[in-house]
């Protein structure tokens, strides 16, 4: 079977989309999308090209763009192309430049195919990078879930090469003799990503040479099993879980032959975001302490007489914020803020990253705003100084 076969039986297989969808590709002008590109175009499906220019390495960007416009026009493909001032808006919103880039990115897809009447929007992500982000949630500690990977088919976004491993890209570009571009930044260790690729994976491809289609199989065992894991919590969920309004009541004496299991509480609570430390909390205070209140990112739970009863948050507050161990990202006055584990050691400049020795923290953080009057120490002196 030869890859445009292999490209049409997956996309059959996995129903990512019908003969007669247009699809919406996003390309940055690197050999995964190009290849996807190069495949979607040969194989004859209605498609047009999406690429974003995010203007944060000078000429290179704009060399990128350039070699997407110019193989559109090559092969007939429409090509829309769009800039954007990605620092600034980072800084605006006070998020990683990463973070921004992603959100504006994924923003203008889908206003995109909605406005020149597309059906699906692929993005050119394959096996490797599925099995990245596995390894990476394990070091995150997302649980079952995190180990499913990325999602074939999520909305209306497809990822139709995620069957072919990295090298097999690199081999078929090149055998095709498809232009493209590689970002430089990909090749630095300092970014998490980069060094589970280029330094973790190649070690467990020495024990195992077909690593990646061992590893292919096991996130479908973990896919599988989350499943498994579902058909049996759904049905406790919603025989506890009763919406009245604009909250959610959970009749404590229904709750009581579960409260002591916290493995089958965390997944009951889990679209609420309520960590572990804090369903603990609940757990030694649930027939003691009526009243108390619980907060996740986005819900408060309050612990009542005979209910438990949990509403989404109508604002966040202004004054301070807590950070816990397991915290992943919070809002707070109108910024948003991610926590991510890391064993890069460099310093680079970015004024909306800051990296911190997770050993000498003691959670939980409390984040807040700068406050007139209060002392700090400054680091390598005795004294203390107040802030004017």
């Amino acid at each position: 079977m030869n890859l445009l076969e292999r490209l049409t039986f997956f996309i059959e297989d996995n129903n990512l989309f019908e003969v007669n969808d247009k699809i919406l590709l996003t390309v940055s002008g690197g050999r995964d999308s190009m290849l996807m590109t190069y495949l979607l175009a040969k194989a004859g499906y209605q498609i047009a090209i999406a690429h974003c220019n995010f203007q944060l390495r000078d000429v290179e960007s704009d060399l990128d763009e350039n070699l997407v416009r110019d193989f559109a026009i090559m092969h007939g493909i429409p090509c829309y192309v769009n800039h954007f001032e990605t620092e600034r808006i980072a800084g605006e919103r006070g998020i990683s430049i990463q973070m921004a880039a992603r959100e504006l990115r994924y923003a203008w897809f889908e206003e995109l195919r909605q406005a020149i009447g597309f059906d699906k929007i692929a993005v050119a992500q394959h096996l490797n990078d599925h099995i990245e982000t596995v390894l990476l949630n394990l070091t995150r500690g997302t649980g079952l879930q995190g180990l499913q990977g990325i999602q074939l088919k999520r909305d209306r976004l497809i990822r139709p090469l995620l069957f072919l491993k990295a090298d097999e890209v690199l081999q078929y570009v090149e055998e095709y003799q498809i232009p493209y571009r590689d970002d430089q930044s990909n090749f630095s260790t300092k970014y998490a990503r980069n060094k589970v690729r280029i330094d973790i994976i190649p070690q467990f491809k020495k024990m195992q040479p077909d690593f990646e289609r061992i590893f292919e199989q096991n996130i479908m065992h973990f896919k599988e099993s989350y499943t498994l894991l579902q058909q049996f919590i759904t049905p406790i969920r919603e025989t506890l879980f009763k919406k009245d309004q604009d909250a959610w009541v959970i009749e404590k004496l229904k709750l009581r032959q579960y409260i002591q299991d916290l493995p089958l509480l965390y997944e009951l609570f889990s679209s609420f975001g309520f960590t572990k430390s804090v369903l603990k909390d609940l757990q030694s205070c649930f027939d003691k302490e009526s009243g108390r209140l619980f907060q996740s990112e986005h819900y408060d739970l309050l612990l009542d007489r005979d209910f438990l009863i949990i509403r989404e948050k109508e604002y966040v507050q202004e004054d301070e914020t807590v950070i816990t161990s397991e915290t992943k990202s919070v809002s707070w006055r109108g910024y948003n803020f991610s926590c991510d584990n890391s064993y890069d050691l460099s310093i680079y400049p970015d004024r909306a990253v800051a990296k911190i020795d997770s050993d000498l923290l003691v959670f939980p953080l409390t984040l807040r705003a700068w406050r007139n009057r209060r002392l700090f120490l400054p680091i390598g002196y005795d004294w203390k100084k107040k802030n004017k």
